[in-house]
């Protein structure tokens, strides 16, 4: 009899959200560039790693890079105010076709499946959506909620909930219907075993305070609820730490051979909140900003009595909340013999803007070498040691058109670009590297680089940035607009509200 150990058959399974299922520029479209799949290339042979594909229509709910791309193509660098008719005309067909084709208008969403996939990640969840959202309540949640046909709601109704069907359950049988991503992974242990689970988790339980400017801390009765009552922006300490606990005893449950998870980086840093009215030059200063408020809303427009905003000490009390979720996070996963990726330490470690446009941590050697040696990037390696990369948002240079200022934040102002999702990748392998796990292969970063196109050849309709925001942040008491309720504020409600 043989005593050999029996090698895992699934080298590489995810349970996570956005950031680990690749949501980019307002939307899930590319999921072959996200983190698991680049971190997935570095083994040879090449691991089986089957994600849903979502690159119908551009994504959902919704794509800015490829509405930038059409509106560039149609109106130019610039959409001026004798063109918003015609820009509105044109923006209203295509989300017109993009929501009706998610909401199964245009052709059946259902896949032929048998077995759940690798990567069982869904915008939007938060760690008890793991085991509490299954492709049956969340087509329950659909069928009994009114749809929308309005000018002014022009988004996929309940994108997240269409999201969450096309991973759990893509087949749409009975046999998964009740799967949680916690039986799908469980499932996947059961028939043929799990080498590495990604668990990626907790983001959405303090995001909601970024993208919703609203300060709410949840109460216990909250924990239960389907996602859309939830009334919380921000988990409790001890609410966060009885739901990951929870999650790993759950986790653990599973068996899979290593387990890693990660920090949450600070949701002070992403651009999705303008920081403004800082005078860093005061004595104290802190590194924040006075007000956080809408991305495309300017410094000099800014009105804390007419915008919506957090205060710093709201802001403080944010990136306080993390630093506590992030303990709790390391002691559990030291308690359950977890790697721990430290995503937290290295996004605050290339914040320029919040480090006074300094950094704390140097990019990697190759991945710089990589960016010299593209001639849509080495614009932005001059100093071959420090990329002139950012976590500002996006800003394209008039003359030449390409990329001057950001390029780690996607338009939406929350998720990674191509290449903010390359470097996660880096510093998952690193981590794990340094636990025992063997890599054969690098990261191939003339890839990473090449893919991200919002870096590589930026829309044109960038360069006017503040037009183009403006343009997508027009509200309905706004005469010439018939998108009314700001495409940029229905994007937020999104994350905030996931409904």
């Amino acid at each position: 009899m043989s005593s050999k150990k029996k090698h895992p058959k699934h080298k590489l399974v995810v349970l996570g959200d956005s950031v680990s299922q690749g949501f980019q520029n307002g939307g899930i479209y590319r999921t072959d560039l996200n983190f698991p799949n680049f971190l997935r290339q570095c083994w040879e042979p090449e691991p089986n790693f089957e994600q849903p594909l979502f690159t119908a229509q551009a994504g959902i709910p919704l794509n800015l890079e490829v509405l930038a791309r059409g509106l560039s193509d149609e109106f130019g660098n610039s959409i001026e105010w004798n063109e918003y008719l015609p820009a509105i005309t044109h923006l209203y067909s295509t989300l017109r076709r993009v929501k009706r084709y998610w909401e199964g208008k245009i052709k059946p969403l259902k896949q032929e499946r048998d077995m759940p996939y690798h990567n069982q990640s869904i915008w939007g969840f938060s760690m008890n959506d793991t085991w509490m959202i299954t492709e049956q309540n969340s087509r329950e949640y659909i069928k009994t909620q009114p749809e929308t046909y309005s000018m002014f709601d022009m988004l996929p109704d309940h994108a997240m909930y269409v999201t969450a069907r096309l991973v759990l359950n893509p087949s749409f049988d009975e046999k998964f219907s009740q799967f949680t991503q916690l039986d799908n992974a469980e499932h996947l242990q059961k028939h043929g075993g799990i080498e590495n689970l990604i668990v990626s988790a907790g983001h959405n339980n303090v995001i909601g305070a970024a993208s919703d400017l609203k300060y709410e801390l949840s109460e216990e009765e909250d924990l239960d609820k389907f996602p859309s009552k939830r009334n919380y922006t921000v988990y409790r300490t001890e609410h966060f730490e009885q739901e990951y606990r929870k999650l790993a005893e759950r986790v653990s449950k599973i068996g899979a051979e290593r387990v890693i998870t990660q920090t949450i980086p600070y949701v002070t840093i992403p651009p999705v909140t303008r920081g403004v009215n800082a005078d860093k030059s005061r004595e104290g200063h802190t590194g924040y900003f006075d007000y956080y408020t809408r991305f495309w809303i300017w410094d000099a427009d800014f009105d804390p009595d007419k915008h919506p905003h957090l205060t710093k000490e709201q802001a403080i009390s944010l990136d306080q909340h993390v630093d506590e979720y992030n303990n709790i996070i390391r002691e559990v996963a030291d308690e359950y013999g977890w790697i721990t990726v430290p995503l937290n330490r290295y996004v605050s470690g290339i914040a320029r803007r919040r480090l006074g446009n300094k950094m704390r941590l140097p990019y990697p050697k190759e991945f710089c070498r990589a960016m010299k040696r593209n001639p849509d990037t080495n614009h932005l390696v001059e100093n071959t040691n420090n990329p002139k990369l950012s976590t500002d948002y996006v800003r394209i240079d008039r003359d030449t058109g390409k990329l001057y200022k950001g390029g780690i934040f996607s338009l939406d102002g929350i998720h990674p670009t191509t290449i903010g999702y390359g470097l996660i990748a880096h510093l998952y392998k690193e981590t794990m590297e340094k636990h025992g796990v063997e890599f054969q292969r690098p990261l191939d970063w003339d890839h990473i680089i090449k893919s991200d196109s919002l870096v590589t050849n930026p829309p044109y309709v960038l360069v006017e940035l503040r037009k183009f925001l403006r343009f997508l942040s027009m509200g309905r008491q706004e005469k010439l607009s018939v998108v009314g309720n700001s495409l940029l504020n229905q994007l937020m409600d999104i994350f905030s509200d996931r409904d």
